[in-house]
């Protein structure tokens, strides 16, 4: 049995890159180390792919080692221009603390935060009240401008002009790796990979102002085989809140990844042992199906709970098979009078919102991409009556992963 967390992280495919790998792996085998990871909270729900640094947590704690999620309720105000081309929007610190809130429900599903095994601090406790001289004239002196200016996070900013608001970001996030090895004795900062100039920031600023050996960890961004980001729906990102993604859409989309990314995705997003996680990557044709269930049944379980996993399998089940009647698919509700004495099937998939425009819904009628109660449409004037909807299970099917039940109100 593996005793190094390290390996573990290195045969599931985390580890990136980090800062000074021989001395980290001793380090996680002969100490209990306090690391942290940052998770600004900028919307009121995690998505997919702050998954992959909970797991991480998850396999840190496992081996005996202290998490700390550390809320950027400070920096958020500021925002992190790390792989973006805009600037982010300023928010209130009452909706960074509620969004903060629903985070940690997220982390408890995970770690345990009982007798300080974790904990969660925010920044906003030493940011806020910052006196910006001496802030400058203890931290910054410690930064390189021309230095900063080569960082890829703001090199993607500089066309479209980088404001000195973001420009503080890197100094700010150092400034936390500082504070908590102060505070809590946290010797590593972990990110995803488009945090890494930030971290060796924090890194090289600890080292320089106490003489003390810190270290720094990136973790690979959830991609698909061709490089594309993971985690994006036709809705927008992949949400850990069920009311945000609903547990049948979350399953589904793992039901439905390509084959190439399944034992990938098994280690990354499910605790399977690793020998389980060969076996199913290594399936091939249909038999690649049943390892894509067992991955959207086991990441949905982490996510949602085991019984709306089950829901949602069951829901796909019959959704496949025809059986729509009783599944559990995501409603549509449609007035009754939109239907009126019968409404065409372009008109009810614009007016139903499962297409965005009659324009798509024609290309997609014409090229057979649409069913209505398990059958195919062919006839753009296909017309439906308030009849059609009564027994319940007005299902239409778009393309061949979307499903969604009409019911009028």
């Amino acid at each position: 049995m593996q005793q190094n967390v390290y390996d573990v992280l290195t045969e599931r495919g985390y580890i990136e890159q980090c800062t000074h790998e021989e001395e980290i792996k001793k380090l996680l085998a002969n100490e209990q180390v306090t690391f942290y990871i940052g998770f600004d909270p900028t919307a009121d729900s995690l998505h997919i792919g702050h998954f992959i640094q909970i797991m991480v947590m998850a396999h840190m704690q496992r081996f005996g080692h202290r998490p700390i999620a550390l809320i950027g309720g400070g920096t958020t105000m500021i925002g992190d221009p790390s792989g973006r081309t805009d600037m982010r929007k300023v928010m209130t610190r009452e909706r960074i603390a509620d969004n903060a809130n629903k985070f940690k429900k997220v982390f408890e599903k995970f770690l345990t935060f009982e007798d300080g095994k974790a904990i969660m601090v925010d920044n906003a406790d030493w940011i806020l009240d910052l006196n910006y001289i001496n802030f400058l004239r203890d931290i910054g002196k410690h930064f390189s401008v021309n230095r900063m200016l080569t960082a890829e996070c703001y090199k993607n900013r500089m066309e479209k002009g980088l404001t000195f608001l973001e420009f503080n970001y890197m100094l700010l996030q150092a400034y936390d790796f500082y504070r908590l090895h102060e505070d809590y004795g946290c010797k590593m900062e972990f990110g995803g990979n488009d945090q890494w100039s930030n971290i060796i920031a924090g890194v090289e600023l600890v080292r320089r102002k106490k003489q003390e050996d810190v270290y720094g960890m990136t973790f690979s961004l959830l991609t698909t085989s061709e490089g594309i980001k993971m985690g994006k729906t036709a809705k927008g990102a992949l949400w850990l809140d069920p009311d945000k993604t609903s547990p049948y859409e979350f399953y589904q989309y793992w039901r439905n990844i390509g084959d190439a990314d399944v034992e990938k995705c098994l280690a990354l997003l499910t605790f399977l042992p690793m020998e389980e996680v060969r076996e199913l990557g290594a399936l091939k044709d249909e038999k690649i199906n049943h390892a894509k269930e067992v991955l959207a049944f086991e990441v949905t379980k982490l996510i949602h709970g085991e019984e709306e996993a089950a829901k949602a399998q069951d829901a796909a089940r019959k959704a496949f098979s025809g059986n729509q009647a009783d599944a559990d698919i995501p409603e549509i509700e449609m007035a009754s009078d939109v239907v009126g004495d019968g409404i065409e099937i372009l008109a009810l998939l614009a007016e139903a919102g499962i297409c965005a425009s009659r324009g798509e819904a024609r290309r997609l009628v014409s090229q057979n991409g649409i069913a209505v109660k398990g059958e195919k449409v062919s006839d753009i004037k296909a017309c439906y009556t308030k009849a059609d909807f009564e027994d319940g299970a007005f299902v239409v099917k778009k393309g061949k992963k979307v499903y969604r039940r009409i019911v009028l109100v």
